[in-house]
């Protein structure tokens, strides 16, 4: 229980994230929000490598670790700037929504990995896909620039995942962590040097949205993703981490304004249900049926 709520708590802190996000952009351009949020994260990350080295709990091969920083860290940065950039067009729920289907994406790309894919899967993978047509089909049956940008970075965030389970294990976690935050931070800024105009007045007035994307959002939640993995049931763990899609839809519209329709309420619903149905083993709900028959409570 312990570990599931924290794994709630980080699930709340990404999902609160994508407001921090939109509000940033009113300062701030994409790549310089993310390129500044990243290498802020990667700081954040330095207290806790300096305690784990001191314990000697670091066990690390460095070409192995510096291989996957990069991969994934360009990964990341693919991702991210296009969820980034799509948040200037679509709304925060929509982003969480949709940026969640990678939950329903990574058992999929799997198969090229010759990764088993359950039944529930492809009925989640359904179930996720009307959804996301009720969410991001126009009237016209147009689908708008900021849902299709989301929709590619979570192709790019399922491939970020499975990146990410290849690598760690043949490296320690956190220092993977800091190198792809530093490759992702540092791409970001070279786009941004290239094609946007920041000035420090812009980073000043945008402080509260990167230091709460920066050290909260990264720094925090990747954290207590860590320490509650360790514990937790992997199945378990992607389940509440969806959440964050649920979060992302109750920031948006306490605290943006934003409003969804009956039809784009309909939508999440069922991508959430979609996600959840995604991660369920059929056998362990058979099986909770056949107690509940066997062992009704009185």
């Amino acid at each position: 229980m312990h570990a599931n709520l924290l794994l709630l708590f980080a699930s709340a802190i990404w999902g609160f994230g994508f407001v921090a996000q939109r509000l940033g952009m009113e300062h701030l351009e994409p790549f310089a929000f993310n390129g500044i949020r990243f290498l802020i994260g990667a700081l954040s990350l330095l207290p806790l490598i300096w305690w784990q080295h001191q314990r000697k709990l670091l066990r690390w091969q460095p070409m192995a670790t510096a291989k996957g920083g990069l991969l994934v860290g360009s990964l990341l940065f693919i991702a991210a700037s296009f969820q980034q950039v799509g948040l200037l067009y679509t709304t925060a729920a929509n982003a969480g929504f949709i940026t969640g289907l990678y939950i329903v994406l990574v058992p999929i790309l799997g198969l090229a990995l010759k990764h088993s894919t359950g039944t529930n899967t492809w009925v989640g993978c359904v179930i996720a896909a009307i959804g996301l047509f009720l969410l991001s089909v126009q009237d016209d049956f147009t689908v708008g620039l900021g849902d299709s940008l989301q929709l590619v970075g979570a192709l790019f965030w399922a491939m970020h995942i499975l990146a990410v389970d290849h690598f760690a294990k043949r490296s320690a976690p956190i220092l993977l962590a800091l190198l792809q935050f530093i490759v992702c931070g540092g791409m970001s800024l070279l786009v941004s040097w290239a094609i946007e105009a920041t000035t420090l007045i812009q980073v000043q007035l945008a402080w509260k949205s990167l230091a709460y994307a920066g050290l909260i959002s990264v720094g925090v939640a990747y954290t207590l993703q860590v320490v509650a993995q360790k514990r937790a049931h992997p199945a378990h763990a992607a389940i509440i981490l969806s959440l964050e899609a649920v979060f992302a839809a109750i920031g948006g519209i306490l605290l943006l304004g934003e409003s969804l329709s009956l039809k784009a309420l309909l939508g999440c619903a069922l991508m959430l249900l979609g996600m959840l149905v995604s991660q369920l083993s059929w056998r362990y709900v058979v099986t909770a049926r056949i107690l509940q028959k066997l062992f009704p409570q009185r």
